[in-house]
């Protein structure tokens, strides 16, 4: 009698699975956006280890920022606690200094003062040393048209202000950070009736327009890198002359950490910080190669960790600017889950993703009921490109990673954005 009760209670669950899937099922077949474009949608238990439901699961798409999900992954293998700032070595009365590929030297949200300290308060000669890169500044298969809008600022070994600078209307004067730049500002008389600020594609010459500038403006412009820039800029902030060489990296080099990692990669993910994700590439290959060998650093990901992975994949850039990237949502869902087994602690990774309804780049997007959040996903939207990948937990207590890859829609991505938020939160309801 009890063996047959076990039966039909397992029958019972087994019917209650199956109907679960087949009204998500109808969720999907009920939507009158998603037909029109090429979707993706992969589904796992994490806690029953088992896949519950797929679209396109197998199919190719290009992720946009979902790519920073495979840079924290990397971030987590190859990094340590700290972000090392600089490399380095005393020599007599000089200490030499190399770049490491850290974003967060000067970095405005990031920083916190320990290379500006010990270069500022060391008693002698500096030099910084050039370094050479595997790659150029601008990823395969960026838009070079988007190289003066902040998201996409050029990539060097020694970063300094983020690589950018930021324009402010201070006590109604437009006021530059750092001030260095402002002696390339010129006036622009043109016919636009917005206030505008552009930078010339081949240097760092800004033009701005003549019309009134608007009360509490703030805007961030890249600026093109260089060591000999680096160096005015280092001694302009700590008023003490710097060198340039070019030596090699010795043998013995010093390191000098500067941030925790996961401040970085949290940065990173919650408001899809496409420099911090490039640059967090370039600390991984100097940690693995001493030298900035970003091309083979993912080469080497993708033989070790990726090539387990159920389909291929193909990554060109760290960021996702990069339209030839090209994932599944079922890959992306396994990375999810190597994730999870990297970070055992649940909310040391939830902290790492934007937290649906309270903060990042999901923070207006999904409710919360009881003020609290279901879903902790990375975001990812380029032209008509519009992603979501993550976890969830259910009303049930249940645990899911998912992922919803959206490409080749016409128009704004609010649509496909709302039908996400729709069937996610069922999931959440009902699983």
């Amino acid at each position: 009698m009890r063996s047959i009760l076990i039966l039909l209670g397992l029958l019972a669950c087994l019917q209650s699975k199956a109907q679960l899937i087949q009204n998500l099922n109808q969720e999907f077949q009920k939507s009158e956006v998603l037909p029109k474009h090429y979707y993706g949608f992969s589904l796992y238990d994490i806690d029953e280890q088992r896949f519950v439901y797929d679209h396109n699961q197998d199919k190719h798409f290009t992720p946009a920022s979902n790519t920073k999900v495979f840079t924290l992954f990397a971030s987590l293998k190859l990094i340590g606690d700290s972000i090392p700032g600089i490399a380095y070595v005393e020599r007599g009365d000089s200490l030499i200094f190399w770049g490491t590929g850290d974003p967060t030297f000067l970095h405005p949200r990031l920083d916190n003062g320990r290379v500006y300290n010990f270069l500022k308060n060391s008693n002698k000669k500096l030099f910084y040393s050039s370094t050479a890169t595997q790659e150029p500044t601008y990823r395969n298969g960026w838009s070079i048209e988007d190289y003066e809008f902040y998201y996409q600022p050029e990539l060097f070994p020694f970063p300094i202000y983020g690589n950018v600078v930021q324009f402010r209307e201070v006590n109604g004067q437009l006021r530059l950070f750092p001030s260095y730049f402002e002696r390339d500002v010129k006036q622009l008389s043109d016919t636009t009736t917005r206030y505008r600020i552009h930078r010339a594609l081949e240097n760092n010459s800004y033009e701005v327009n003549e019309l009134p500038l608007p009360k509490n403006y703030v805007n961030e412009k890249p600026f093109r890198p260089s060591d000999s820039l680096l160096v005015i800029l280092l001694q302009d902030t700590l008023k003490k002359d710097v060198g340039l060489v070019n030596q090699p990296l010795p043998s013995n080099f010093k390191i000098l950490n500067s941030v925790p990692k996961r401040e970085v990669e949290r940065e990173m993910m919650l408001p899809s910080d496409n420099f911090l994700a490039e640059q967090l590439n370039m600390v991984a290959s100097f940690l693995k190669y001493n030298s900035f060998k970003t091309e083979d650093l993912r080469q080497y990901m993708k033989d070790t960790y990726y090539s387990k992975l159920s389909d291929s994949i193909e990554l060109r850039d760290g960021s996702g600017l990069s339209s030839y990237n090209k994932i599944t949502p079922r890959s992306m869902v396994q990375v999810l889950l190597e994730i999870n087994n990297e970070v055992r602690d649940e909310t040391a990774k939830l902290y790492l993703f934007p937290a649906g309804g309270l903060e990042g780049t999901l923070k207006n997007v999904y409710p919360t009921p009881g003020g609290k959040a279901f879903v902790w996903a990375k975001t990812g939207t380029i032209n008509s490109v519009h992603c979501q990948s993550g976890y969830i937990l259910t009303k049930k207590g249940k645990r899911y990673a998912f992922s919803f890859l959206n490409n080749n829609f016409m128009g704004s991505s609010s649509p496909v954005r709302k039908e996400m938020v729709r069937i996610v939160t069922h999931i959440y309801e009902n699983f």
